[in-house]
């Protein structure tokens, strides 16, 4: 089976990543453009922007060979509804690039960014991936196919172990700690010499008048972990609260997916993990206590990848 292209996409909140990957799981192109969440951008503004990265990355291919699979993991796609509306724009894409496409129906994956985090960051289908970024979100599957998703329902509704999670938890510690209706906290002090304000009151307008978004409020959560490696006990309940949100959702999982001495990875993708002290180890002593055959990773590759993978493979199943 020689001469196989397919293409892999990475769709989300800020941006979309696209490679060209050819039979022998080696990426020949690449491209990125803007964000492609249809539910936070709208229809037209996520097509364009899968479009664009598609465009580039063959632009910066040296094939004319056709494409002959093509996987979309994009954030917001998880009910049957929005596969359809993907479904749908999907096909004016295809329709309006001038390249070659050798597709099947089975070859034209549509998933969730969490499926394609899951491939790419174990380099298989079988594990789970715990995401800890802004939000958070735990995905696993079997080797018999079966899924098990936890969390991800966003910053209002869920997203427990997250950085946004994390920092507004201490925000409002801070707050609690001076008024007097909290316990004291180095947190006050921490976070207005990180801000560079002259008082706590000071993160009122900065919340409210300058609008801060998730993101932005989200950054804070490091701020959180270095007090709470300072020993301060509002913080260190912080920490360890999510570090119990993050473990609780992966066992649920497990639980659903795995037997306890079965051996599997779980591998850990997000800002939480690269940004906190101590906060991954911590996760593992707490998988390593759940399911002592288990090993927790770091990700082989990027979730752009695991769409390359997840591409590929249906091609080929599709050859057989």
């Amino acid at each position: 089976m020689k001469g196989l292209n397919v293409l892999g996409i990475d769709g989300g909140g800020t941006k979309t990543e696209a490679v060209l990957m050819d039979e022998n799981y080696q990426v020949i192109g690449s491209g990125k453009s803007g964000p492609s969440n249809y539910q936070s951008v709208g229809i037209e503004v996520a097509k364009n922007s899968i479009q664009t990265a598609i465009t580039q990355t063959l632009a910066n291919s040296n094939t004319s060979r056709p494409i002959s699979g093509i996987c979309l993991g994009l954030a917001g796609v998880g009910r049957p509804e929005d596969f359809l509306v993907v479904e749908n724009f999907l096909q004016e894409i295809i329709a309006n690039l001038p390249i070659k496409w050798d597709l099947q129906p089975n070859t034209i994956i549509i998933c969730s960014d969490s499926n394609i985090a899951l491939v790419g960051g174990l380099g298989g289908s079988v594990g789970i991936v715990t995401i800890a970024g802004t939000g958070s979100i735990v995905f696993g599957q079997n080797s018999q196919g079966v899924t098990k998703r936890v969390g991800g329902w966003g910053y209002l509704l869920g997203d427990e172990g997250g950085g946004y999670y994390i920092a507004i938890r201490g925000l409002q510690a801070a707050l609690k700690g001076y008024d007097g209706r909290g316990s004291p906290t180095t947190l006050v002090t921490d976070f207005q010499r990180y801000l560079g304000i002259k008082n706590i009151e000071g993160i009122v307008e900065i919340v409210y008048r300058r609008g801060w978004d998730v993101k932005q409020i989200a950054a804070l959560a490091p701020i959180v972990s270095a007090a709470a490696d300072k020993e301060d006990k509002v913080a260190k309940k912080i920490i360890r609260d999510a570090v119990e949100e993050l473990s609780g959702a992966t066992e649920i999982v497990i639980s659903t997916l795995f037997q306890r001495h079965e051996f599997f990875e779980v591998v850990t993708i997000g800002s939480v993990w690269n940004n906190m002290i101590n906060f991954r180890t911590r996760f593992e002593d707490s998988i390593g206590a759940i399911a002592p055959a288990a090993q927790v990773i770091w990700p082989r590759h990027q979730p752009v990848y695991g769409a390359g993978i997840i591409a590929l493979k249906a091609v080929k199943v599709n050859h057989m």
